[in-house]
Formats: C-alpha cells, sequence, structure tokens
C-alpha cells in the first residue's frame, strides 16, 4: 500500500491484535447454544471487527491513491472492498444457530457459510494481490514508476 515501513508495523501490530481479539471474543459464543449468551459474546467480537473494517475500506483510502498507476490503485481497491465483503459474512454466518436452525442443518450451513467466506478471502484475494504485484512490476519495468 506505499505505507511508510512504521505506519505499516504499526498498522499490522493494531489489525493482527484486533483480529485475535475479535476470535477470543467471539468463541465462547460460537460453542454455547443459549442464544442470549450467544448475542453477548457476538456483540463483544463485533467491537474489534468494526475496527478492522473500517481501517480497511476507510483508513486505507489514501494509501490506496498512492499506487504507481491508476490500473494499481483500482485492484488495491478492489482488494480492499474484497476484504471487507468476505470479513463481513462471517458475523452473518456465526449467527446461524440463531435463526432456529440447530443440529446438523445448522452445523452444515456454517461450514459451508464459512468455507464461502475462506475463498473470498484467501484465494480470490490471492488472484487479486497476485494482479496489482503484476500491475506494479509492468509499471516498473516500462520505467514509469517513481522513486520514493
Amino acid at each position: 500500500m506505499k505505507l511508510p515501513q512504521q505506519e505499516t508495523v504499526s498498522l499490522s501490530w493494531k489489525l493482527g491484535l484486533a483480529s485475535a481479539l475479535m476470535v477470543a471474543l467471539g468463541y465462547p459464543g460460537e460453542i454455547q447454544e443459549d442464544l442470549s449468551v450467544r448475542w453477548f459474546w457476538w456483540c463483544l467480537s463485533m467491537i474489534p471487527f468494526c475496527y478492522v473494517v473500517f481501517t480497511l475500506a476507510v483508513g486505507l483510502n489514501e494509501a490506496t491513491s498512492k499506487q504507481p498507476s491508476p490500473a494499481a490503485a483500482s485492484l488495491a481497491s478492489a482488494a480492499r472492498y474484497l476484504t471487507v465483503l468476505s470479513w463481513c459474512t462471517y458475523p452473518f454466518v456465526y449467527m446461524v444457530k440463531s435463526v432456529g436452525l440447530a443440529g446438523p442443518a445448522a452445523t452444515m450451513y456454517e461450514q459451508v457459510g464459512y468455507s464461502l467466506a475462506d475463498v473470498l478471502a484467501k484465494a480470490v484475494f490471492g488472484v487479486l494481490i497476485w494482479a496489482i504485484a503484476a500491475e506494479k512490476s509492468a509499471v516498473e519495468e516500462s520505467g514509469k514508476l517513481l522513486p520514493n
């Protein structure tokens, strides 16, 4: 994202810790059958979740505009929004058991939902990262990349 190294390290730690906190807060509710307990832990886990999603969607907007070409900026923006989209599926899948589903059917819907979100978050995101790298390499090879 062409951020200064200190900012990259700082954001990595903040986002990494917020993500870990989100998972740690969400897990106790994930293993509960009591809906009030599930909702309680869901609400707590949404606090770090919202921080991460906000940072990706809004906080990195300026960094996206610093890309070496309009195509790279567009791809970086698409990667940001794909990440937000894939992340936003997780809270909904988490609540599958809160809408009246139970037993093997609920587990199946959870696993399918999490799997689809993971494909978006990992495989499709990986293809976008490759496309960004290819675009930046093409710009560099053409001599249009400005030095830092």
